[in-house]
């Protein structure tokens, strides 16, 4: 009866190393997590689409897509803008003229999309129509 917890034991003991060993060297494999940051160049600035409920004034759901299609303009957020370096104070200067975190009007086909997502732009300043400032009224 011995042996047999005995074998039992090691049996245990051959059905944990296994298992053990390979959740070590998969966390070891694992690749490093990426985070991508853009810097436009030029006259550019990088945006974020804000998007509109799917909800008319009145509280009328609409299907998704159909207020899309009656829109020329789209509304989105500046996430990062073009910067230099000033040489005298070794600061970077935004060059853009569109300032960091504004609300701005876009031609609905304008910019170029980002491939890794669907939500960003890159915008030429010229292309954005208006600096949209947002009031809350009592």
């Amino acid at each position: 009866m011995n042996s047999k917890a005995k074998k039992s034991d090691q049996d245990f003991e051959m059905e944990t190393e296994p298992s053990e060993k390979p959740a070590v060297a998969r966390s070891q494999m694992q690749e490093p997590r990426r985070i991508r940051k853009i810097n436009p160049l030029g006259y550019r600035v990088v945006v974020k689409l804000i998007k509109e409920p799917n909800m008319t004034d009145a509280g009328l759901y609409l299907p998704e897509g159909a207020k899309e299609n009656m829109q020329e303009s789209l509304l989105a957020h500046v996430v990062e803008v073009a910067s230099a370096l000033d040489e005298d104070t070794d600061e970077e200067a935004n060059v853009s003229g569109v300032p960091m975190g504004a609300t701005v009007l876009i031609p609905k086909t304008s910019g170029v999309r980002i491939p890794w997502d669907e939500e960003l732009r890159i915008i030429e300043t010229k292309h954005i129509l208006a600096v949209v400032e947002e009031v809350d009224v009592i």
